[in-house]
């Protein structure tokens, strides 16, 4: 255990050297990435209902994380920096906001996306009933991850003004969770938590896995559905010339007034 940006003792979660293998196979596998097609149109129509120029900005991926979570830029280097899904698999998440933070000049803007404690409910709840029926135990096969008013928590304690947080929730179906397996596998989204399995799992247990998907979570006409849901966050470095809330008490005008 070491300490983190955040300041907190740093348990690994996720094995930073196998994220970056399956995000390595997913660069050159032509996957079609619809997720990340989605997310890059939502960021783009953000950006065009913002009334400001940026001169020095900045995508991140998580390659611009090494595997002790510390991001190589230089502090106040962007005005602007944008952050596909991939916040979800960083181990000091409280450290990788702050850093992002403080990588914005003054006043510059960061919008991100992650995804949210709805994702793949449906995947990790079959897998822990196949697993507990063909096993008779369980082991670690899909991450936890934050829920939006974590994140809002995050923003705040890592400095952003004017911190916003909401979510989105797709739904895509799949002929089986075979299917499902293999675009997530093609995003490089596959199981990288340390305390994972190592050894190959049966293929009786995934049988079991899809049986258990499709009788609680199919459509009746041979298709499962899977749920992601996107969190996405927008906030400021802050600036003298920002708005800032009115201090407390100081309303001329009481609600029962108003009401």
């Amino acid at each position: 255990m070491t300490k983190g940006i955040s300041g907190a003792d740093q348990i690994f979660i996720f094995d930073g050297a196998q994220i970056s293998r399956a995000r390595a196979r997913a660069a050159v596998s032509g996957h079609d990435g619809f997720l990340r097609k989605r997310v890059d149109r939502d960021f783009s129509e953000r950006l065009r209902d913002i009334k400001k120029t940026f001169s020095s900005r900045r995508a991140i991926e998580r390659a611009d994380f090494d595997e002790n979570d510390v991001l190589r830029i230089e502090p106040q280097s962007c005005d602007l920096i944008l952050c596909p899904p991939f916040l979800h698999a960083v181990n000091d998440l409280p450290g990788a906001m702050t850093q992002i933070r403080r990588a914005l000049k003054p006043d510059g803007l960061f919008i991100g996306a992650l995804f949210g404690g709805k994702t793949l409910y449906e995947l990790r709840e079959s897998l822990i009933e196949a697993e507990m029926s063909v096993c008779g135990g369980i082991s670690p096969r899909v991450a936890p991850m934050a829920g939006r008013q974590d994140m809002a928590a995050l923003m705040q304690r890592a400095g952003f003004a004017l911190p916003v947080v909401d979510a989105d929730i797709l739904t895509a179906t799949y002929s089986d969770i075979f299917r499902l397996m293999a675009d997530l596998r093609g995003m490089g989204e596959t199981n990288a938590l340390t305390a994972r399995r190592k050894s190959f799992s049966r293929r009786s247990l995934f049988m079991e896995a899809d049986h258990r998907y499709q009788e609680k979570f199919g459509d009746g006409e041979g298709r499962i559905s899977a749920t992601f849901e996107i969190i996405y966050l927008t906030g400021w470095a802050p600036h003298e010339t920002q708005q800032k809330p009115l201090p407390r008490g100081s309303a001329r005008k009481s609600l029962a007034d108003v009401l």
